[in-house]
């Protein structure tokens, strides 16, 4: 590279070297290439982080504040030279609690030395000066200027890392250099120094929405190709304490889902406290010092390790409810507002359906916290156990916004308020309590600021928001109500119509209800809290589906006739029915199987034709094989079917001979247990059917990939054998009759 590492860290306001044009990178996903053009600069490869730490024990974000000096290219020779620049700098700059003593010789020997340090201040009432206390070096006095402390508040709580100059100045001296050797001669807080919200706005214009989601859950350290729409969705929520001022959010869940990562490291305006650590004085102010706690310097303050049996000051868990409530708190005589979020991680230890059957999803809690008025401050609840586990194969090996360029332009976000958009959207449903309402609406604001920043979303587009905010919010009052009665009048009311609608003309039997996905997965848990209307189950008096439209004669839903969701695909039932042509709607959910809905249909065919243009990839010719499977334990081993497959090629052409060795393994291994399989690809249809020669004619809808994504655990996750354990995508499958049987199909 052309600057050595010892000139890098002055470098820190010089744009990075650009992605375009650089050449010897491999290729690059379409939101990659859109990023490198719109964002020219800001763009780093996030594997590279894990390669360059090493011992050094800092966040992300001040990693990539060196990296995207040098390795902001495609170019992997550039890159290479890159990482070796910046290990160099860490090894150099870096303090190492192990080499404090080395680096505190350097400074005194050499005069003035950069460094890389956590620094925190504090004011010294006796000499009226500020002491800067640097958390690897040591140091607890050094000398630091009134200018640089107003400069960088947040240094009087918490800590920064930081960029410092250090000189020594011997004792002996005299002056008020004299009360220390140790002076800070230059600071920098390692973040962004300017930001241009336009520039922002504009390069995500360039974007589609599906881009967009991608490009920001792979700024965040994972791939955007091993996670679902709604893991998606997950990740970004846990943003939202970023771009929402006071915005209060519960993460319960299953070890390792990377709930505290996001805090910790992510940007340089957030800080991650211990459970455990947390005091009156230390949160919200100091009554000694009247000094202002975390909440008057920091965007974000999030309890790590908030679940578990633990004593609670009372005066902490009271001051804290207020706070939640009102943004405000009282110490000694005074009332004092404060913006900063909250968010409160822990892990959970029991399944969802244990929890639902014994307790409620905050059992988890501290006692003390483990009450209906905190939970009812709470704005969502993040069903940790839906997010996926952290494994290696999850980490983004691609490009993404550098982190400090991200956490910028959602601090820029913090300071508008988009829920103004939802009521030119839609109407919630006018009971539903104000406290619903807001935390409604700023999670929809949230969401829509990281998705919209411009403000140009679609309606289809910002109703999924509007669902999903919805859903969050459901959680936390479903729980509510468990604990306390009184609430389930309230509990109904999670609708809204689409459009401005007056509160007089708004109507019940027309408006969407929200269902949450515990209550789709596992509706048997609904059922002993409250009625169908006052849960919330989607259905007011038994005649809509979860959408909100009429139900036509013949439809199975994903609930029972008493309204509340149940499941409905009994296998032996099934089997012993007459099989009858019905409509199958199913939301969102687990315990439904597709092999388990076709099965009746199929059993007795002699001829079966599938066509399904996206049977392309493994897991969805492991869908035919599935229902296969099922076919050959019930259908009459002595008239086993024949089966048509046609489908399309891969738009890729190098994936066409995969697909097609994919057929022939299925053909070979079904051949040799009797069911004749026929495949044929062609280069285009759309339609997704399956029809017997017994006069069945079904309907698929979006076909048989009907699974949301997963990343399996190991080779012995269940989910490979059971379908019943997969979240299926809505499913719409019509079933017909034909009204003579069909001809061979030929």
């Amino acid at each position: 590279m052309s600057i050595s590492p010892e000139d890098a860290l002055e470098r820190e306001n010089s744009p990075a070297p650009s992605l375009i044009g650089d050449g010897g990178g491999g290729k690059l996903a379409e939101y990659e290439e859109i990023a490198a053009r719109a964002y020219d600069g800001f763009v780093v490869r996030k594997d590279l982080v894990g390669q360059v730490k090493g011992n050094a024990i800092v966040p992300s974000y001040v990693l990539e504040f060196l990296l995207a000096q040098y390795c902001a290219t495609t170019s992997e020779t550039a890159i290479v030279e890159g990482i070796e620049s910046v290990r160099r700098i860490l090894a150099k700059h870096y303090v190492n609690r192990g080499d404090s003593e080395l680096i505190k010789s350097r400074i005194r020997e050499e005069g003035q030395y950069r460094i890389i340090d956590k620094v925190s201040v504090n004011l010294d009432e006796t000499h009226d000066r500020y002491n800067a206390s640097f958390e690897n070096l040591g140091v607890t006095n050094a000398l630091v200027s009134d200018e640089t402390v107003r400069e960088n508040d947040r240094l009087l709580t918490g800590g920064v890392w930081c960029i410092a100059e250090m000189s020594y100045v011997p004792m002996g001296d005299s002056g008020a250099k004299a009360f220390s050797p140790w002076i800070v001669s230059r600071l920098q807080a390692i973040q962004l120094p300017r930001f241009d919200f336009d520039r922002y706005c504009r390069g995500r214009s360039s974007f589609s929405v599906d881009e967009w989601i991608d490009l920001l859950v792979a700024s965040v350290g994972l791939d955007p190709n091993k996670l679902s729409r709604r893991s998606k969705l997950f990740q970004l929520t846990r943003l939202i304490p970023y771009v929402e001022r006071n915005y209060n959010l519960v993460e319960l869940g299953p070890k390792g889902t990377g709930k505290s990562h996001i805090y910790s490291e992510f940007s340089p305006h957030g800080i991650l406290v211990s459970g455990g650590e947390v005091t009156l004085a230390k949160l919200f102010v100091n009554n000694a010092t009247r000094r202002i706690g975390l909440v008057g310097y920091w965007d974000v303050v999030a309890f790590d390790e908030f679940a578990g049996h633990k004593r609670v000051e009372r005066s902490l868990v009271d001051t804290l409810k207020n706070y939640l409530a009102n943004k405000s708190f009282s110490r000694g005589d005074s009332t004092i507002t404060a913006e900063a979020s909250m968010v409160f991680v822990g892990n959970t230890t029991r399944t969802v359906p244990a929890m639902l059957a014994t307790a409620d999803f905050f059992e988890a809690l501290p006692e003390a916290y483990h009450d209906t008025a905190y939970m009812d401050r709470i704005h969502y609840y993040l069903p940790g156990w839906e997010v996926d586990i952290v494994r290696p194969e999850l980490f983004s090996r691609g490009y993404g916004l550098i982190v400090d360029y991200l956490a910028e332009a959602l601090r820029h976000l913090r300071t508008l308020d988009y829920s103004g958009d939802l009521d030119t959207l839609a109407t919630l449903d006018p009971a539903m309590s104000k406290r619903d309402q807001d935390a409604v609406r700023k999670t929809f604001s949230g969401l829509a600021k990281l998705i919209f920043p411009a403000r140009d979303g679609e309606p289809e587009e910002l109703e999924e928001l509007l669902r999903f905010a919805i859903e969050g919010r459901k959680r936390v009052k479903d729980q509510i109500i468990r604990l306390d009665d009184t609430m389930a009048a309230s509990g109904s009311h999670f609708t809204y119509m689409l459009g401005r609608v007056d509160q007089d003309r708004y109507d019940a039997a027309r408006a969407r209800m929200v269902p949450t996905q515990e209550e789709l997965d596992y509706p048997q848990y609904f059922t002993s809290h409250s009625d169908a209307n006052e849960r919330g189950s989607g259905q007011r008096g038994g005649e809509e589906l979860s959408d909100g439209l009429p139900k036509p004669d013949g439809v199975v839903d994903a609930r029972g006739d008493s309204g509340l969701a149940s499941p409905v695909f009994d296998r032996r039932a099934l089997l012993k029915a007459r099989p009858i042509p019905r409509r199958y709607k199913i939301e969102p959910s687990m315990g439904h199987s597709m092999p388990d809905i076709l099965l009746p249909y199929l059993f007795d065919a002699a001829e079966i034709r599938i066509r399904d243009p996206y049977l392309r990839k493994p897991h969805q010719i492991r869908n035919v094989h599935e229902i296969l499977l099922q076919l050959i334990q019930h259908a009459d081993a002595a008239r086993l079917p024949r089966v048509v497959i046609e489908t399309c090629a891969n738009d890729e052409d190098d994936y066409r001979a995969k697909q097609e060795a994919m057929f022939e393994q299925l053909q070979q291994s079904w051949g040799q247990f009797g069911i004749i399989i026929d495949w044929s690809i062609v280069d285009y249809f759309h339609d997704r059917s399956i029809v017997t020669d017994t006069g069945w004619v079904i309907d698929l809808g979006r076909g048989l990939d009907v699974y949301e994504a997963y990343t399996p655990l190991s080779q012995f996750d269940p989910r490979y054998a059971i379908p019943h354990l997969r979240r299926t995508k809505e499913i719409t499958i019509n079933v017909s009759r034909e009204e003579a049987p069909r001809v061979s199909i030929v």
